[in-house]
């Protein structure tokens, strides 16, 4: 048998006749300069870092282009060090799969190590030691949309937040409050320059993640735990930058037909694995091929050539039309439509809804009502890539990937996906009136927040931070009974903290009222629903 370890990685013959590539580089003498003098440390390692960032590194290894990897940080999830990555010598196998059925096998050797960022565990000294160092020239996310959040619906500041802020930096628990309690620590060390990175699905990410850390810098400040010098350091983009970015690669959960072929070709324990959180990890990685990450430019302590691993350098301004392009139009919206409707309707795959007509079509329609505000970022073709994902990506049958995984946190989505779009309206003073499809998808949300699907079956709702505010507001709506809904979707349309506009205000909630109403007629209204709206929009475009 095959055994993902270091030792496991003398077998290179064996791991040749499985075709599964190895790293081209002496990895135990990496991780030890890596855990030296680190240049790159990462929290949110899950299956993105893994299946593109990690890959990207070890690109940059094979080429002899840097010599040193990456340190991963757990800071909630700690089953992510304790399980992923330790047992396996922080060694990984990606299996990237294409749409023929075919797949490339390699393992991932560019991961020094795993550490627990909590400052109770001994990895915190060692965390402290590495953000010191003068060598270190980045540390990146991938936390989820969630992971920035520093208020709940109403504003409030989180529990966890309004305790860090309480105790101070030297014992912190919410994430950024540990990146911004480590990054005070590089102050009190002289402050060299960093880069500090988020590689996540959020409009103006790198904005939101700066802040956020001086929402938290500055209320330690108030505190008296930290000095207002701190707070200049942290607020200097010559000292503490905070790059805008674009990431884009579909990596589901990890696949049971994929462990399965691992397990055949020889490969031992690829076995998949739930915590009591509910997160499905594996010591591989199954994902598409097809990646774009677009970096703003601003790495003021260095960083690794990562264009020679198919990264974009570029300015401010193009990153943020590659995202709204991206995240704002031609995926994420389409993913959140397809999550909504898919689980209404029960699907199983994403794949599968992409022979749906009906489906195809409605997120057609919603790229068109998307597209006359989206700008051209000239590194990207907004036309080209829609085609792609329409017609390449999500049909990929090779892709495991679940329309119950891309409703989770659809709360916390829904601004950045759409409400880019419904602004961009209204700014350029376009009729909103007029949109139809995307106002179908808030109301296919609310309905499916009932968890139950359209044959009436009760269904799982995936995990938001906001369900247990917004079910309650539902409680008494009845599929089969259209008069048990009279105004409970007001506190939730105009939250424009969820769609990013008061939909009251933008005239679109009586259309999500009127659609939300018409899915509650009983078994089969959404796709009523559904062939209606899309039908009545062919008759309309007749002469």
């Amino acid at each position: 048998m095959l055994h993902l370890n270091i030792q496991g990685l003398r077998d290179e013959s064996g791991w040749q006749a499985a075709h599964i590539a190895l790293p081209r580089y002496d990895v135990s003498a990496m991780q030890e300069r890596t855990l030296a003098h680190p240049t790159w440390i990462h929290f949110g390692a899950g299956n993105i870092f893994r299946a593109f960032l990690a890959a990207a590194q070890q690109t940059l290894l094979n080429a002899g282009c840097t010599d040193t990897g990456i340190v991963a940080a757990a800071s909630h999830n700690f089953s992510a060090a304790t399980e992923g990555y330790t047992p396996y010598d922080n060694l990984s196998l990606l299996v990237r799969m294409h749409a023929d059925g075919s797949c490339d096998r390699e393992v991932i050797g560019s991961v020094a190590g795993c550490l627990k960022a909590d400052w109770q565990d001994g990895d915190w000294q060692t965390l402290t030691r590495m953000f010191r160092d003068p060598a270190l020239q980045m540390v990146s996310f991938t936390i989820t949309e969630k992971g920035y959040a520093l208020r709940d619906m109403d504003g409030t500041l989180l529990p966890v937040v309004a305790q860090d802020l309480a105790a101070g930096p030297f014992r912190p628990r919410h994430t950024l409050s540990i990146a911004v309690s480590l990054l005070y620590q590089r102050f009190l060390a002289g402050g060299s320059p960093i880069a500090v990175v988020s590689m996540d699905n959020c409009a103006q990410n790198g904005k939101k993640l700066r802040d956020s850390c001086l929402t938290l810098a500055e209320g330690w400040q108030k505190g008296g735990f930290v000095p207002e010098d701190f707070l200049r350091w942290l607020s200097c983009e010559e000292s503490v930058s905070f790059p805008w970015s674009m990431i884009d690669k579909i990596t589901p959960h990890p696949s049971q037909k994929v462990a399965d072929q691992l397990t055949a070709l020889g490969v031992a324990g690829m076995t998949i694995t739930k915590s009591a959180t509910g997160t499905v990890s594996a010591p591989f990685v199954n994902a598409e091929v097809t990646e774009y990450l677009v970096l703003e430019d601003h790495f003021p302590n260095g960083r690794p050539p990562l264009e020679q691993a198919g990264v974009y350098f570029t300015d401010r301004a193009t990153v943020e039309k590659s995202e709204k392009m991206k995240v704002g139009t031609c995926l994420n919206p389409l993913h959140t439509a397809l999550a909504v409707f898919g689980c209404l309707l029960d699907y199983q795959t994403i794949s599968a809804e992409m022979q749906d007509t009906d489906l195809v079509t409605l997120v057609e329609r919603i790229a068109g009502e998307s597209l006359p505000v989206v700008e051209d970022p000239g590194i990207l073709r907004p036309t080209e890539f829609i085609h792609q994902v329409l017609h390449e990506r999500f049909p990929n049958p090779a892709i495991p990937d679940t329309p119950q995984r891309i409703a989770t946190d659809t709360s916390q989505k829904l601004p950045v996906r759409y409400g880019g779009t419904l602004r961009r309206y209204r700014e350029r003073s376009l009729p909103m009136v007029q949109l139809r499809y995307i106002p179908l998808v808030f109301a296919g949300w609310c309905r499916y927040l009932l968890g139950v699907d359209d044959a009436g079956k009760t269904m799982p709702v995936s995990p938001d931070p906001l369900l247990p505010q917004l079910q309650p507001l539902l409680a008494d709506v009845t599929l089969g009974k259209p008069d048990t809904f009279t105004h409970q979707l007001r506190p939730i349309l105009q939250n424009a903290d969820i769609f990013g506009v008061d939909l009251y205000e933008a005239g679109l909630a009586k259309t999500v009222e009127d659609d939300f109403r018409a899915m509650l007629a009983g078994p089969g209204a959404v796709r009523d629903i559904l062939r209606r709206q899309l039908s009545e929009r062919v008759r309309s475009d007749q002469p």
